[in-house]
């Protein structure tokens, strides 16, 4: 980023291509989740559906963060090949973890006994597990080339890659719901998997020409080999936060099979989290937004606070709207269509929820300062904090005064970024204060 002064106009521009694709992937869960309602068994089928999802997101955690490194390491046909056997070898290790699961014996502990799921809900979320198998492979390898194309300022294929994924996870879910005699749940996870696996091999497409010119850069000196070694000293702390950050989802359906109307619970969180992601969206780029925006002397540092406050409030409203008005009825009951039962049991915790947009843009503005300061320390100990608070949480009421699971989980999620908020705080203020003193 140059010194002409930074603009609010600027930052938009270079914001909203980054919250558009964000916004495109929101779009997926509440169309999916849809989909489910209205066909048959549809409280069994998204309970199952919550709990497959939520065991795939923990699987493909560790893979996650690939992007990041393939943007930062990925320079010559060295550091390409390195980082690319390392993707496939962790693509390869959580596909195995996935096949282990699928062991009846091992599915069964997890699921009956450990989750106490009902034998019907259990039996519908094998199928999903074996449907969605090939799902965090798929992320680990798209990310991978997402990363060449973010490196080389193509961020618009990442979006046309995110299109590709859409489309043909609508059109999947489309016509299997409308001529198979697969369950709800059956066609929500082909409808993902088929959406990634497409958006995989669209990103190894666009990046075609850029991995060629990768191959024949090779190295002058042998010193500026990328090892192995490196990869993994550079990998492990971004893979940790990953999953100790998306270790949630599975904690919470634990817990929340053990709660006052667990399958009703199960069957309405994914439905009450895709909507609220469709608002935390607009605050899931603003790292990238900062980090780049900043510039070298941190002159852009305040309209970016500006602009995150100015956003926090809009988001957050634009959900309060809907939680606390007639709108959630419309959402729950016409758009995602939910029972008038379930409907009546998501629009509390949606009530509760309704802060997280906010608290999502303030987070992501702390990363960015954070990581901007080369600070990063900090984040992994606010995951750490974050995910205590949830347990904590979730132990105190649903052991000790048996809440209705979606309430207790929803009490959870806002407790915990509330805690991982207000740590990142001081060591934020300390990054700010430093930056603006090197001006």
């Amino acid at each position: 980023m140059n010194r002409e002064e930074l603009t609010y106009k600027k930052i938009f521009k270079f914001w909203y291509p980054l919250a558009a694709t964000w916004l495109m992937m929101a779009t997926e869960g509440p169309f999916i989740a849809a989909l489910i309602a209205r066909m048959i068994e549809p409280k069994a089928n998204l309970a199952a559906y919550g709990v497959a999802f939520s065991i795939a997101i923990i699987v493909e955690a560790p893979v996650i963060m690939i992007m990041s490194a393939s943007t930062a390491l990925v320079k010559n046909s060295n550091s390409f090949f390195k980082l690319r056997n390392f993707t496939y070898a962790a693509n390869g290790l959580i596909t195995i973890l996935m096949l282990i699961l699928l062991i009846p014996p091992v599915f069964n502990f997890f699921a009956i006994y450990l989750i106490e799921l009902p034998t019907h809900v259990a039996e519908l979320t094998y199928s999903a597990i074996l449907i969605l198998l090939p799902w965090p492979a798929a992320i680990g390898y798209r990310r991978f080339y997402q990363g060449i194309l973010i490196n080389s300022n193509q961020t618009g294929k990442v979006a046309y890659g995110t299109v590709v994924r859409l489309l043909s996870m609508a059109l999947t879910g489309s016509l299997l719901f409308l001529f198979s005699d697969f369950n709800g749940v059956e066609v929500g996870a082909a409808a993902l998997s088929v959406g990634v696996c497409m958006e995989a091999i669209a990103s190894k497409m666009m990046a075609y020409k850029l991995v060629n010119k990768l191959k024949d850069k090779t190295n002058i000196s042998s010193s500026n080999n990328l090892t192995y070694n490196e990869i993994f000293k550079f990998y492990y702390p971004l893979a940790l936060t990953s999953v100790l950050s998306l270790a949630v989802h599975p904690m919470v359906t634990f817990f929340m099979g053990q709660s006052k109307l667990p399958v009703e619970s199960l069957a309405v969180l994914p439905v009450i989290n895709s909507l609220v992601f469709i608002f935390r969206a607009f605050g899931l780029s603003y790292t990238e937004v900062g980090i780049t925006l900043f510039g070298k002397d941190f002159s852009g540092y305040k309209k970016l606070k500006n602009f995150a406050f100015g956003m926090s409030i809009i988001v957050t409203a634009m959900l309060f709207l809907i939680a606390f008005t007639p709108l959630s009825e419309i959402w729950f009951h016409n758009i995602s269509g939910l029972s008038l039962e379930l409907t009546e049991i998501a629009i509390v915790p949606l009530m509760i929820i309704s802060l997280m947009p906010g608290l999502t843009v303030l987070i992501n503005f702390q990363r960015a300062v954070l990581v901007f300061s080369k600070n990063t320390a900090p984040l992994t100990i606010a995951t750490v904090i974050e995910v205590t608070g949830i347990i904590l949480v979730l132990i105190f009421t649903i052991k000790g005064y048996f809440l209705v699971g979606a309430i207790a989980a929803t009490l959870s999620f806002i407790f915990g970024r509330l805690a991982a908020n207000i740590y990142l705080m001081l060591p934020m203020i300390k990054s700010v204060k430093k930056n603006l003193n090197l001006k």
